[in-house]
C-alpha cells in the first residue's frame, strides 16, 4: 500500500495548482517538432518550440545521425573518463571551441546538467556568486549546489551589480567571486549588457560566466551573445545548449584549456553520467558545421522574428522589452494567460502559456518562438488568430 500522507499531499498540491491557473497540462506531439505540429491528429502552427533554426528535423542532421549509429552504435557505452569518450566527442568539442572562439570546449548531456556541473566544479562555500535576478532555474540550482554565497542583483541593473561587486570584493570574505548571467533571457527576449558586466568584472577581478542557451545560433550572426559584443577573449565561461538552435540535445562549456581540463577532472555529470550518444554527438557537430558555413538560417530567423513582433505590436499586444526573435505576449493574470493559450490552440495556433514559477507571479504570458522554418503565410495565419482571440478576451 502506498503512503496515505504522500497521496494526500500530492492531491492537495495539484488541486491548488489547477485552482490558481498554474497547472501545466503536457501535450503530446505526433511526429517531428517543426513549424507545424500535430497534436491529437490536428495540425497546429507551432510557436512554442526552441528549434530556432529548424534544424531538429533537418535532413543533413538526420543523415549524419544515421551514419553515426551504423558506425558507432546507439550508445556511448560508458562515462567519458572510462571509455565513453568517442572520437565523435572530440570532433564535436573541437567544433564547439572553433564556433565560440575559445581554446577548448566540453560537452554535457543537457544544458541543465551543464550549469549544475560547471558552477559547482569551480565555486564553493568560501566563494560568492553575483547572479542576475532573472537567471535561469539551472543557474539558480547550480549556485545552490556549489554552496557559494549567492548575491542577486537587479535584472540587468549595472549600478546594482557594481555596488554589490564592490561590497563583495572589499569585504575580503570570499576566495573567488563570480558574476553569472543569461546571454539572452528566455522569458522576455532581452540581451544581457555584457560590455558593462565585463568592465565591472575586470575592475573587481570577477570570474565571468555567460549562459547563452538562447543566444547560441541566434545572436552574433549565430555564434552567440559573447561574439555579438566581440568579447570572446574576456569571458571565462561560455555555456550553451545543443538542444535549441543547434536542434539536437546536450550542453557545453567553452573557455580556456585549463578550465576545460579542470571540468573534465571535477564536474560531476561528466564524471558520473554516460556520455552523449553517437547520433546526438555527430548531429550536433553537423549543425555547427552548417552554422559556421552560412548565416542564411540565422538571417531568416531574425526576419521572421521581426515580422511577427511587429504585427503583434500593431494589434496592441504587450511584447515587453524583447530584443530577439523571442516574442512574449504579456497578459498578466495567470488564468487569463491559460485561457488565451487554450483559445489559440482551439483556433489552430500552438503557443503555450508561461506562468509562475517560470515567470514572476502576475506576469503570465504566451511566449512566441518564431523560427527560420516558418513561412510568412504561417505567421500571417497566426497573427489573424491572435487578433480574433485577443479581441474576444478583451486583451486588445
Amino acid at each position: 500500500m502506498t503512503s496515505k500522507t504522500l497521496n494526500q499531499f500530492l492531491d492537495d498540491c495539484i488541486a491548488e495548482l489547477k485552482e490558481n491557473g498554474l497547472y501545466n497540462a503536457i501535450d503530446v506531439v505526433q511526429g517531428a517538432n517543426g513549424p507545424v505540429i500535430t497534436i491529437d491528429g490536428v495540425e497546429k502552427i507551432n510557436l512554442s518550440s526552441n528549434n530556432y533554426l529548424g534544424l531538429a528535423a533537418d535532413n543533413r542532421l538526420k543523415a549524419a545521425a544515421k551514419q553515426a549509429i551504423d558506425s558507432h552504435g546507439v550508445g556511448s557505452g560508458a562515462v567519458r573518463t572510462i571509455n565513453g569518450t568517442l572520437d565523435l566527442h572530440i570532433q564535436l568539442e573541437n567544433k564547439l571551441a572553433q564556433f565560440k572562439g575559445t581554446e577548448a570546449a566540453i560537452s554535457y548531456q543537457s544544458g541543465f546538467n551543464c550549469n549544475m556541473a560547471a558552477i559547482s566544479a569551480v565555486m564553493d562555500k568560501n566563494d560568492a556568486i553575483l547572479s542576475d535576478s532573472l537567471n535561469h532555474a539551472s543557474i539558480i540550482d547550480g549556485c545552490r549546489l556549489s554552496k557559494a554565497k549567492t548575491i542577486r542583483f537587479g535584472h540587468s541593473d549595472m549600478k546594482d551589480l557594481r555596488q554589490k561587486a564592490k561590497e563583495a570584493a572589499e569585504s575580503r570574505a570570499y576566495n573567488k567571486i563570480m558574476v553569472i548571467t543569461d546571454g539572452v533571457f528566455s522569458m522576455d527576449g532581452d540581451i544581457a549588457n555584457l560590455p558593462d558586466i565585463v568592465a565591472i568584472a575586470e575592475e573587481f577581478d570577477l570570474i565571468t560566466y555567460v549562459d547563452d542557451a538562447h543566444g547560441s545560433g541566434v545572436t552574433g550572426n549565430g555564434a552567440g551573445t559573447v561574439k555579438h559584443f566581440g568579447l570572446e577573449k574576456r569571458i571565462d565561461f561560455q555555456m550553451g545548449t545543443l538542444s535549441k538552435a543547434i536542434g539536437v540535445v546536450g550542453g557545453y562549456v567553452a573557455g580556456k584549456a585549463n578550465l576545460i581540463n579542470w571540468l573534465k577532472a571535477r564536474s560531476r555529470p561528466f564524471l558520473f553520467s554516460t556520455a552523449l550518444s553517437p547520433a546526438d554527438t555527430i548531429a550536433s557537430a553537423k549543425a555547427l558545421e552548417i552554422l559556421m558555413g552560412s548565416t542564411e538560417l540565422n538571417e531568416q530567423l531574425w526576419k521572421n522574428g521581426t515580422y511577427l513582433k511587429g504585427e503583434l505590436k500593431k494589434l496592441g499586444f504587450n511584447v515587453g522589452v524583447s530584443e530577439t526573435p523571442i516574442t512574449p505576449c504579456i497578459i498578466g493574470d495567470e488564468k487569463q494567460a491559460q485561457m488565451f493559450s487554450k483559445r489559440l490552440f482551439e483556433e489552430g495556433v500552438y503557443a503555450k502559456a508561461i506562468v509562475f514559477p517560470t515567470v514572476p507571479r502576475g506576469t503570465g504570458r504566451v511566449r512566441n518562438m518564431p523560427t527560420a522554418a516558418h513561412t510568412t503565410e504561417m505567421l500571417n495565419e497566426a497573427v489573424s488568430v491572435y487578433e480574433k482571440v485577443g479581441k474576444e478576451l478583451g486583451i486588445i
